[in-house]
């Protein structure tokens, strides 16, 4: 039947001209790997940054609480307690200061050359950071350490309780933010949900948080000894 010959080469016509040209439907070209393609070469798509950037937020907010908490803690203790007894800040402390708050701007180097699509200089600074981010934990164990030697323990003193329970509740956040540098840098991320950009951004944002966290918990620590 000629007719319905016609009206079939018709709809197979339709059916191949429609979409991108008889080919998959459009996705998201941002890809998990360097080139934004997955191991076969095509385009694939992502989930959407919003639900990464809306946990790191929510759980920024949590470490924030939880650490202000401790800081009212702190102010009310020192002023109530008859058996505060300063010690010796350790210098140390400054210098770990200092390793943290380069890392950001290391960081933030890495992000610059991820931008412009050098990988190589990417990788190189990002590990960069998370050496510097291994350094500070290296930095506040020897702190400790001479805190130890001095005889200044936890139980020593409210003033010591609140200077372990505060860098140390915090260094175990430096490890989490460490272990996420290393996801990042070892991660393949082909075909991955995440893009490597919305990862680098959401751990950029919580390390950049755990820095200026330190900052504020020394002076706090050194001001109020």
């Amino acid at each position: 039947m000629p007719a319905t010959n016609v009206l079939d080469d018709i709809e197979l016509l339709v059916v191949k001209g429609s979409g991108n040209g008889g080919s998959e439907p459009p996705s998201d070209r941002r890809g998990g790997g360097e080139d934004g393609s997955g191991k076969d070469g095509r385009p694939y798509r992502h989930a959407s940054p919003t639900r990464y950037y809306t946990g790191v937020t929510v759980a920024i907010i949590s470490v924030l609480m939880f650490f202000m908490a401790l800081v009212s803690a702190y102010v009310v203790r020192k002023g109530a307690s008859s058996e505060w007894v300063s010690f010796r800040f350790p210098a140390l402390v400054w210098f770990n200061t200092g390793v943290l708050l380069l890392s950001s701007l290391t960081l933030e180097v890495a992000r610059g050359y991820l931008r412009q699509s050098d990988f190589s200089g990417f990788r190189r600074w990002w590990t960069i950071t998370t050496a510097l981010g291994v350094l500070f934990l290296v930095g506040q164990l020897v702190v400790w350490r001479e805190l130890i030697a001095q005889g200044v323990f936890m139980a020593s003193n409210p003033a010591s309780s609140f200077f372990y329970v505060f860098t140390g509740t915090h260094a175990v956040h430096v490890v989490g933010a460490v272990a996420a540098l290393l996801f990042v840098a070892f991660r393949n991320f082909d075909r991955s949900k995440v893009s490597r950009a919305t990862a680098v951004g959401i751990t950029s944002y919580f390390w950049h948080f755990l820095d200026g966290l330190w900052v504020f918990l020394a002076l706090v620590l050194y001001f109020g000894r």
